[in-house]
């Protein structure tokens, strides 16, 4: 197998994450769009790896699921937050944060 359906599918799956960060207005739904673009990175960074035989992007790809996890835990810490300041965890709602 080539490099193209790796390709195909890591520009698949951006798109749907895009797509999701700027069609949701729910803050998990957002974060969730956050984390399917940065699992469309880590299969590029895979699949090139694979492709010239190096371990380069493996090992970005082990920091980019450690950055993703430690940006889904302040993320959701944040969500809690504005839920329990604003009752919402709408985005148009998070625009105004004053205490």
């Amino acid at each position: 197998m080539g490099l193209k359906p790796y390709l195909i599918l890591s520009a698949v799956v951006f798109c749907i994450g895009l797509f999701g960060v700027t069609t949701r207005r729910n803050t998990i739904g957002i974060l969730l769009g956050i984390e399917l673009m940065m699992n469309a990175v880590n299969i590029n960074l895979v699949a090139f790896s694979h492709r010239f035989a190096s371990l380069e992007g493996q090992i970005f790809t082990i920091f980019i699921i450690t950055v993703a996890a430690g940006e889904a835990a302040v993320g959701l810490a944040i969500i809690i937050q504005l839920y329990r300041l604003k009752s919402t965890i709408n985005v148009d709602e998070a625009r105004e944060l004053n205490g």
